[in-house]
């Protein structure tokens, strides 16, 4: 059997992916998950420029992550010249990163993977009988824009945070806006929790290992070791462990952890952080019938609506813990040397890490961000997923997969407005 299928109709995916699968006496003999985008060179393009441009660049990697290479740009930079921020400046960029979250969220569960459930081919089709739900999605995606805008000064490719401090810091009255703005969604942070942990998803294990930062003080947003049980790396030796490497098949890079295929987001973050969320997400998730630590990729969704809350409980504690005060950008000591950011993001773990000279001229670059080290982690899982189901019909086979790889909320962009599916 050979025959090419394209599903143009399906956009809820960021960015563009095919999938080239062989099935032979209902054995899978081929499977090549490829990011099919055009090769994007951001790291070969900030060669050569300044240290504080490097942040402003990268943040064009992604519309829907703009905020997270921003910060960890900056903090790789700020990494490679021994500084360290000040606690005003840390609480804010964790802020902007909650807010980023919380956006990003809402529009991946209401907006890309919600229609599967309820058996729609998009939020638009959905929109007359889940018109309160997609009600609850805006209201979230807004209190997001509006902590990023706050913050940034624009909702997209922020421009007020940069190395060694903040360009505008916001007034008190403008963050006790903030705070009664996320009061206000707190229903609908909920009403998403339960609208989630109400819906039947696949049974599925992967065999991915769970990575995430750690902290044992609190739930990892800009700290912590890339941890997963005793698996762990600190910043500096990261490239001891996770390697990247390319196949022909794909514009994007495939990355395992000692040779390991490992999984990274919200689902990863909880199974490894479930003890620091904030109380009442651990509530709900103690009462919830989905139980965690969780091995099914499908339930990454349900783990996302716990950040949901979580994150406005954190932002609005963010917000009290506030004693904001004008502070003067610090000029940093310019020298060689190689710094590293690692923060969590939307979609799982970040890196950067620069190379700078004597300078300030960045000599090198590497960015690793979650969905490239997701990939291995979705290609074998659709290996072990589709004998399972090849006995259904082809475009049941072909929703059932795509209905996974959206579980991982990807982002061909950063690495599918389509998937196309080759049966060879």
């Amino acid at each position: 059997m050979s025959k090419t299928i394209t599903l143009n109709h399906i956009t809820k995916i960021e960015g563009h992916a095919s999938l080239s699968l062989g099935i032979k006496n209902d054995k899978v003999t081929k499977c090549e998950l490829s990011a099919t985008e055009g090769s994007r060179y951001f790291e070969g393009i900030v060669k050569g420029r300044r240290y504080y441009e490097a942040h402003e660049m990268t943040s064009r990697i992604c519309g829907v992550c703009s905020c997270a290479h921003v910060v960890a740009a900056i903090s790789a930079v700020e990494n490679a010249f021994g500084y360290k921020p000040s606690k005003q400046t840390k609480q804010l960029r964790e802020l902007m990163t909650l807010g980023e979250r919380i956006r990003s969220h809402a529009t991946h569960l209401y907006f890309l993977a919600l229609p599967d459930y309820v058996g729609y081919g998009s939020a638009l089709a959905m929109a007359k009988k889940y018109r309160k739900e997609l009600q609850n999605a805006l209201n979230l995606m807004k209190c997001g824009n509006g902590i990023i805008k706050l913050l940034g000064a624009r909702e997209l490719h922020p421009v007020s945070a940069t190395v060694g401090g903040w360009l505008k810091i916001p007034k008190e009255k403008e963050i006790e806006n903030v705070k009664k703005t996320l009061i206000s969604v707190r229903e609908d942070a909920l009403k998403t929790f339960s609208l989630f942990s109400s819906l039947n998803y696949p049974e599925f294990e992967t065999e991915s290992v769970m990575f995430s930062l750690v902290d044992k003080n609190k739930y990892s947003v800009l700290d912590g070791t890339f941890s997963s049980g005793n698996m762990k790396t600190t910043k500096k030796k990261y490239r001891e462990h996770i390697k990247e490497y390319q196949v022909p098949h794909s514009n994007a890079n495939f990355v395992t952890y000692d040779n390991y295929q490992y999984q990274v987001g919200a689902m990863a973050r909880i199974n490894n952080n479930k003890k620091q969320l904030h109380n009442k997400a651990k509530k709900l998730l103690n009462k919830s019938k989905i139980k965690f630590p969780s091995k099914n990729p499908y339930t990454n969704n349900f783990a996302q609506a716990v950040e949901l809350v979580h994150c406005i409980e954190e932002a609005i504690k963010l917000c009290d813990s506030l004693n904001l005060k004008e502070e003067k950008l610090d000029k940093l000591k310019v020298k060689a040397g190689t710094g590293i950011g690692c923060i969590e993001v939307p979609r799982g773990t970040l890196w950067h890490e620069y190379t700078l000279d004597k300078k300030g001229i960045i000599t090198n670059a590497n960015i690793i961000t979650p969905t490239a080290q997701n990939l291995f982690s979705v290609q074998e899982d659709i290996k072990e997923l589709v004998p399972s189901i090849i006995k259904k019909k082809k475009k049941d086979i072909i929703m059932d997969i795509e209905k996974l790889i959206r579980s991982y909320d990807p982002c061909f962009s950063c690495s599918a407005h389509f998937l196309e599916v080759k049966w060879v």
